[in-house]
């Protein structure tokens, strides 16, 4: 994304009189600033040495600014940081601090503004802008004498964010990162804007500082001023409306308006892949058989598998693309990215058993499990988009590359099957992506696509084994609770999908990790984990989202440990996070000790659920497995307070209106559940013999009752009682069920009722044999369906009450032949 100057007209018009250069520096490129680490009290220094010393000898200072022995020049409070993007600037000649008290005090004391800085490890133009500004001793100088200059990891502090990015895009009407903000000693914007080239960024903060010396009312009086107009941008809208189905088909119609039927997508470039508005047409496409949505959903993941965005060679998924068709991305991988989108390709591939779609996914995941994985198991952050300086570099190939690494067969293959060019069509150098459909390019070749992906995967082999041999890009290993969790659901789900227990394996040791490190006492989560350490107390989304891959591994296991982790991180958000006078939640706790322009709360869903999406999806998933009223009650209370902006723009929350599906109609899928989680349903085919013209199948769907509780059997003793029934919905695919073999079921005397009662409990197992109906099939030698929907209908009765008769529909993936 292109960072153009922004902010500098603002703070020019800000100019009641010429304040011409009173206080301001001259700009000298050769200029030298000094090491104010020299002035530092002598604790602190100790403390920096000591840190700089526990890095290690293979440490690697970022920066210019190098003694002859290789030791860093500078040295600032930022290497006492657990975020890789602070210790980035650990060497800068600016004298930064961390976000927090002691920064804002210094501020308020010697009455200077604050310079803040946000961005994030592997974000190109942050680097961009370290390298012209914050390495550059002039500069350093400038920041040094008139402000307190303070940097933040917004992959850390999302809250912090939040707040200041609302105010760069009110003032500018656009926004990005790195983030630039002059602020009152206060912590209230008075300018802001992103990337500033070093001759704009120097002349920016010469006039911020001669307009602070001689007009700091008015400075002060402006900065109040857009405070106020931040509070009221990000408040929750408190009017309720009512939500139901048709607030889902308006915002599914409006993606379907906005969904670029040529390339796929949303909208014009730049193109992010935009998770969430996926996931809401592939859960539209499932529950109401909305051809319209799965076909828009499917198209874009297709265009994306095949372009530059995903990298074809080792796996998984850039951030997003520059141009229309998914041909050139911006290179950075971000584990968040990877989670959402194996989730999706798992969902299309349910949806339509396309095998590429599956194939993707694997790829994903693979990618995800070699190189984003730490020694400990849980996921690192991201890797950068440049290495050497360049971006993109290490993805790129030429045709003479590829010839020297493969043999000729395989070089013409490759050349031909990923578009390589000698003119390129990146810099010179060729983006590997897949300009004609697999289908179609085997199809040519006379061979089947099994066989060719087959081929490919050799050759790709190959490929990254040459490429691991090339200086690699930066790799941010923090390791975030939230979006480790993300990570674990994804792996949990793509275990029992694809059937590959050592997804379930990596997403336990994950999710074991995170509990024994990153929760410091029963009801906190930390948010970041690095180098063996915990910090940051955690933001909604960590306890949504961890409470999410619990729900996950509890689904995938059925162990009761997994629930009750789950349960307590619903508690714990509750109570930390909940804004009992406004409604909703906020994204972090208060902290009274720096000042904040307001306390924000993230309910927009953007390239991934908003805190506010996750946190109703985690308590509708326990409305759904547990017996406690309250997470009904708070899931109910939260979509109240959304629910007015929801009605205005119902297309920007995509998530939340997946999230509210979920908590009116029940989970989708095989795996269900009733009677408020005592009653566990599994459905399954589990064999498939096809012979000519005959195709049949074994279906068995498996109860998992908790103690005391029960179902009434097939066939009850009293009329008035509901049997359990299981039957084939109406839209079967082209298939039919016999009549299913039932248990034998037990006979009880319980103590309300006098007579005998035929019922399952304990495990029990329904089965049945599927026949395919060769006459309404177009094709004989095709599947009518990929997944077929049955009905299962009981009554849960416990020794004390009896809930009301429930159907629960479940959707059965259909084994290939």
């Amino acid at each position: 994304m292109n960072r153009r100057r922004v902010g500098l007209s603002l703070l020019l018009c800000l100019t009641i009189a010429q304040a011409g250069g009173a206080g301001a520096e001259g700009h000298d490129g050769a200029q030298a600033a000094a090491d104010v680490s020299t002035t530092y009290p002598p604790e602190l220094q100790r403390r920096l040495s000591a840190a700089l010393g526990a890095k290690g000898p293979h440490y690697r200072p970022r920066t210019e600014h190098l003694l002859p022995d290789g030791r860093p020049r500078y040295i600032n409070r930022l290497i006492l940081e657990d975020s890789p993007y602070l210790i980035q600037h650990a060497h800068n000649p600016v004298d930064w601090y961390a976000w927090g008290p002691e920064a804002f005090e210094r501020a308020r004391r010697e009455n200077k503004p604050v310079f803040l800085s946000i961005g994030y490890s592997t974000c190109h133009w942050c680097h961009v802008m370290e390298r012209e500004s914050f390495e550059d001793g002039a500069i350093a100088e400038l920041l040094n004498t008139h402000f307190v200059a303070i940097k933040v990891d917004r992959e850390v502090r999302p809250d912090i964010d939040q707040v200041y990015m609302t105010a760069v895009q009110l003032l500018t009407g656009s926004g990005g990162w790195p983030m630039s903000s002059i602020l009152t000693p206060q912590g209230e914007t008075i300018v802001a804007g992103t990337y500033f080239p070093p001759d704009d960024f120097s002349s920016l903060l010469q006039r911020a500082n001669a307009l602070w010396q001689a007009q700091p009312d008015q400075m002060r009086a402006r900065a109040a001023e857009i405070a106020r107009a931040v509070a009221a941008a990000l408040a929750v809208e408190a009017q309720a409306a009512e939500l139901g189905d048709r607030i889902v088909d308006r915002a599914v119609a409006s993606l379907l308006e906005q969904h670029d039927e040529l390339q796929g997508g949303f909208g014009d470039a730049p193109k992010f892949p935009q998770q969430p508005r996926l996931a809401l047409l592939l859960d539209q496409a499932l529950r109401r058989d909305d051809q319209a949505a799965l076909t828009a959903a499917v198209f874009t993941l297709q265009s994306m598998a095949r372009g530059g965005i995903q990298d074809q060679v080792g796996g998984g998924f850039h951030r997003y693309a520059i141009d229309n068709d998914w041909l050139v991305p911006h290179f950075e991988k971000m584990l968040y990215d990877q989670a959402q989108l194996v989730r999706l390709y798992l969902a299309g591939w349910r949806l339509t058993g396309d095998p590429e779609l599956a194939r993707v996914a694997r790829h994903t995941l693979d990618f995800v499990l070699r190189d984003l994985t730490s020694p400990a198991g849980g996921f690192y952050s991201a890797t950068d988009a440049e290495s050497e300086g360049e971006e993109g570099l290490f993805f790129l190939w030429t045709p003479d590359e590829l010839r020297s690494v493969l043999s000729p067969e395989d070089a013409e293959l490759a050349i031909a099957l990923y578009g390589v060019t000698e003119s390129g069509n990146f810099e010179g150098r060729n983006i590997l992506h897949l300009p004609s459909a697999p289908e179609s390019f085997a199809a040519a070749r006379g061979v089947s696509p099994a066989e060719l992906w087959l081929r490919i995967d050799a050759i790709n082999e190959r490929l990254y084994r040459h490429r691991e041999g090339r200086p690699h890009p930066h790799r941010d290993e923090k390791i975030l609770t939230a979006w480790n969790g993300m990570m674990i659901t994804a792996l949990a789900e793509a275990a029992d999908a694809l059937n590959e227990p050592r997804y379930l394996s990596a997403a336990e040791r994950a999710a074991e990790l995170l509990w024994s490190e990153q929760r410091p006492a029963p009801g906190r989560i930390n948010r970041v984990y690095l180098d063996g350490r915990t910090a940051q107390p955690g933001l909604l989304e960590d306890y949504a989202f961890l409470g999410q891959a619990m729900i996950a591994l509890y689904d995938a296991t059925g162990e009761q440990r997994w629930l009750t982790r789950a349960r307590e991180m619903a508690d714990a958000l509750w109570e930390r996070f909940a804004d009992h006078g406004e409604g909703g939640l906020f994204m972090g706790e208060a902290a009274e000790d720096t000042p904040l322009m307001t306390r924000p709360k993230d309910v927009t869903d953007g390239v991934m659920p908003s805190a506010t999406s996750a946190a109703l999806q985690l308590l509708a998933q326990l409305t759904r497995r547990t017996d406690a009223l309250e997470y009904e009650r708070h899931a109910s209370a939260l979509l109240a307070s959304t629910s007015g902006r929801v009605a205005q723009v119902p297309s920007a929350f995509p998530a939340l209106l997946t999230a509210l599906n979920l908590m009116r109609h029940g989970d989708t899928g095989h795996l269900q559940y009733a009677a408020r989680g005592a009653v566990r349903a599994d459905a399954r085919i589990s064999a498939r013999n096809s012979s000519g013209e005959n195709d049949v199948a074994n279906l068995v769907v498996d109860l998992t009752l908790r103690p005391g509780w029960h179902v009434n059997a097939h066939r009850p003793l009293q009329d008035e009682l509901i049997g359990t029934t299981l039957r084939m919905s109406e839209e079967s695919g082209g298939w039919r069920m016999a009549a299913p073999a039932y248990p034998t079921p037990e006979i009880l005397r319980l103590g309300f009722q006098s007579e005998p009662l035929a019922v399952y409990q304990g495990h029990v197992r329904i089965a049945a044999t599927l026949a395919a109906n060769p006459q309404q099939r177009a094709d004989p030698g095709e599947d009518p369906s990929v997944w077929l929907p049955f009905e299962l209908r009981l009554q849960a009765c416990s020794d004390a009450i009896c809930l009301a008769p429930e159907t629960l529909v479940l959707q059965v993936p259909l084994p290939s032949r």
